[in-house]
């Protein structure tokens, strides 16, 4: 698997995933994507950080080409989209072409299908049983066929129900590392201009912890929230508090330590 940087602290021990998104209709913006958002919470509660999203389209070149690339960087990779009974759905296809594998429809698969639809099992329909050689199942507890693993890649569902019932088969089979944790800040009132020289103070100090800053406007004011981030809670804490003090010597007022998602 592919090994962190180790000229940066905060990637020590780091494991890494990426989330493939394939279908036209992300890119055309007729669809919504939900699942990214879904996925880096999953994975960062099992100790694995998101480094990396793309969205491509239904063309099977290109899906291959950004395969072979997340793969080959990542400790995983997870798609999502283009498993379904189209002729557009070619995402099995495109796995199967960048581990160098042909495809077979599972037994498994068959079986659920003819169980559920009997004689209205068409081609079409066992599209979704096909699996590249050397793939496991990853189960689909909501509806319809399940999702396949092989090599380091996880290849789900792109109906965000389904995808996360998928998720739930995903969870154990990842060798995470330390669960990064975060802390907020709530600076109301101060824009980045004000914050920026006593976060980036901080910043410099802690090498081992991520700072950000982000900006927040809106009807009832504006102001900045200071996310610090790592793995280890006392040293996220105390550098929380030591933030706060540097801010305060600064003259930047109403601060608030509010909890919000990693």
């Amino acid at each position: 698997m592919p090994t962190a940087d180790r000229s940066d602290p905060f990637t020590q021990g780091r494991v890494t995933a990426a989330v493939l998104i394939i279908g036209d209709e992300i890119l055309s913006g007729r669809t919504q994507d939900t699942n990214l958002r879904d996925i880096a919470r999953y994975l960062g509660a099992h100790g694995v950080d998101l480094a990396e999203a793309r969205t491509v389209a239904d063309v099977q070149e290109e899906i291959v080409a950004a395969l072979n690339a997340l793969r080959s960087r990542y400790d995983y990779v997870i798609t999502t989209g283009g498993i379904g009974p189209t002729h557009d759905d070619i995402t099995a296809d495109a796995v199967a072409a960048a581990f160098g594998v042909e495809l077979h429809e599972h037994p498994d698969i068959i079986a659920m299908m003819e169980a559920r639809w009997g004689d209205e099992l068409n081609a079409a329909r066992r599209r979704m049983a096909r699996v590249p050689d050397g793939g496991e199942l990853v189960n689909n507890p909501v509806q319809g066929p399940p999702g396949f693993t092989i090599g380091n890649v996880f290849v789900l569902a792109g109906v965000p129900q389904i995808m996360r019932g998928m998720l739930q088969d995903v969870g154990p089979r990842l060798k995470g590392g330390a669960v990064v944790v975060s802390r907020t800040l709530r600076v109301e009132g101060s824009g980045e201009g004000a914050v920026a020289a006593p976060l980036e103070a901080v910043a410099k100090a802690h090498p081992g912890l991520s700072l950000g800053s982000y900006p927040f406007y809106g009807q009832d004011g504006f102001g900045t929230n200071l996310v610090v981030r790592g793995r280890d809670p006392g040293e996220v804490e105390a550098t929380l508090t030591e933030l706060i003090s540097v801010l305060r010597e600064a003259g930047v007022a109403n601060l608030q330590v509010v909890e919000t998602p990693a």
